[in-house]
């Protein structure tokens, strides 16, 4: 959150991002970053900014909760696209709770895989993990709220427990990015308040 001046009012501001669900993913529900950029600038959202064609999307607006601004976002893809797509809204916050809890060791890269599953507010709680087919000595999972963490060997891929979650309902309940991608989200949204 920060404060702007507007005609000599002081108005607070919070910095968001939606994690939209499976557009551009192997040629299905193609949305051009440009067109959502202007979508979401209808919608009346600020200072909007995306970031990789997965969909993710930066942007501020004031006075309005999470569950209204996934509601409003979700209704103006749907009008300028025709696609229903899940968007999850998160706040500078909650990516500031999620990232300082992904261990610094953590990479996505030849030798490690590691994700941030991003929850829907139906799964976000610290139980979904007993949903999951865990193996240990293979699979490193923890839950942080609107998050699960996981990461393996990228050896150990094919072993993981993790793998079998591709296809369930929990998985139709989450947007995944990798660790790589939810720290330079951080980084674009730090930027803002600096």
């Amino acid at each position: 959150m920060y404060n702007i001046q507007f005609h000599n009012e002081r108005i607070m501001v919070m910095i968001y991002i939606a994690l939209l669900r499976g557009i551009n993913v192997g040629g299905k529900n193609k949305i051009d970053m440009a067109l959502l950029k202007q979508t979401f600038e209808k919608a009346e959202m600020h200072d909007v900014v995306t970031y990789i064609n997965t969909g993710n999307i930066i942007f501020s607006i004031n006075h309005q909760s999470k569950a209204e601004l996934s509601r409003i976002l979700e209704e103006a893809i749907y009008n300028d696209f025709g696609l229903q797509i899940k968007v999850v809204v998160r706040s500078i916050e909650d990516i500031t709770r999620i990232c300082n809890a992904i261990p610094d060791t953590w990479k996505n890269d030849k030798d490690m895989k590691s994700d941030v599953m991003f929850l829907w507010e139906e799964i976000d709680e610290e139980s979904v993990l007993e949903k999951l087919v865990i193996k240990p000595n293979i699979d490193t999972v923890k839950y942080v709220p609107g998050a699960i963490l996981w990461s393996v060997a990228k050896k150990n891929v094919t072993k993981s427990g993790m793998a079998k979650i591709v296809g369930t309902k929990i998985y139709k309940q989450m947007t995944v990015r990798n660790v790589n991608t939810t720290r330079k989200i951080y980084e674009l949204m730090q930027a803002r308040i600096s």
